[in-house]
């Protein structure tokens, strides 16, 4: 019995080390092939022009290509679960956010995927400085002059959110609360569709990345109300923050990620993790995030697991305050 028990034990040791053997081979001759990274956010939103600009950067880096796939919907749920049903071989990648791993555990029954078995973290991406802005035909040109119309006109006011249980829409939701009013949510896929939507006074206001008001702004098609950074961004010095106009106090912080699909190779993800901390340390690339209005944080694998199980717990704080009930997630 006692060798029988020791050849079991040899047998286990000897695949294990096969496996082993396998996943290094494998994390050396990485990549043969194109690599995906799925962004869940429509094209032309800040987080796609940022991810495009990573992918041009590290398709010369890893010597194969990188492609983007916008699989934008469903307050992130439609990308993320196409990522964790993906192989995990290192030839999908995917960004995470806030919606993701955060917020949606607590919005939603049900989710295709489960934030905590189904990725592994890879690193942060960026903080993301939003805009509150409001279309040029809505005769406000503060915070104070939008309360005062939405407490004056409680039902007739819009604003674009990416969804259901979407960072924007709890937002909302939070303002609502706060002023005491009943502003209307109209989804949509990304930010870029969102300041288009305005621009064409198809909806009144919405609240996004900077990045995606800068065509918009240019144009003098919206105006810019506050901007949710501790102090002004240099790239609209003359914009109060939101603390200065009189709506601090929200828990909330938008963030982007990248993750892979749970089972990736560790050495896979510590060669992209190597690679994306070099890019984002660079000059020119910091000066990319910084004109589209977000502030780099890359971090080591195991930085971003300690950050994503800290963000949770903010996002059910966040969620009381919203007082957003629990919904079924229909596919």
């Amino acid at each position: 019995m006692r060798r029988t028990a020791a050849r079991s034990a040899s047998a286990a040791l000897a695949a294990i080390s096969l496996l082993a053997g396998a996943a290094e081979s494998q994390s050396q001759s990485y990549p043969d092939r194109p690599i995906h990274i799925l962004v869940s956010i429509a094209a032309g939103s800040v987080t796609d022009v940022v991810m495009r600009a990573v992918a041009q950067e590290l398709s010369p880096r890893l010597g194969q290509p990188v492609i983007i796939e916008n699989r934008p919907g469903a307050s992130g749920i439609i990308g993320a679960q196409a990522c964790a049903k993906a192989p995990p071989d290192g030839y999908t990648l995917c960004t995470v956010y806030h919606n993701t791993m955060s917020l949606n555990p607590f919005l939603f029954d049900k989710l295709p995927y489960d934030p905590d078995k189904d990725f592994a973290p890879i690193t942060g991406l960026f903080f993301v400085t939003e805009l509150l802005a409001a279309s040029r035909a809505l005769p406000v040109t503060s915070v104070a002059e939008l309360k005062d119309l939405a407490v004056q006109k409680p039902t007739t006011l819009n604003w674009g959110t990416l969804g259901s249980g979407s960072y924007p829409e709890l937002f909302l939701k939070w303002i609502n609360n706060q002023w005491n009013v009943k502003i209307v949510a109209v989804p949509y896929t990304g930010g870029g569709p969102i300041a288009q939507a305005m621009a064409g006074d198809q909806i009144q206001l919405g609240s996004m990345g900077i990045g995606n008001f800068l065509g918009v702004l240019q144009t003098n098609t919206v105006k810019p109300l506050a901007v949710s950074s501790s102090g002004r961004s240099p790239l609209m010095p003359d914009v109060p923050t939101f603390t200065e106009a009189g709506i601090g106090g929200y828990p909330g912080r938008a963030w982007w990620g990248l993750a892979a699909p749970a089972g990736t190779p560790r050495p896979v993800l510590e060669r992209i993790n190597r690679e994306m901390n070099k890019l984002f340390g660079e000059e020119k690339f910091i000066a990319l995030l910084e004109a589209n209005a977000v502030v780099g944080f890359v971090s080591s694998i195991d930085e971003f697991r300690a950050f994503l199980k800290k963000d949770r717990a903010s996002a059910e704080i966040l969620i009381k305050i919203a007082n957003r009930p629990r919904t079924e997630y229909q596919q």
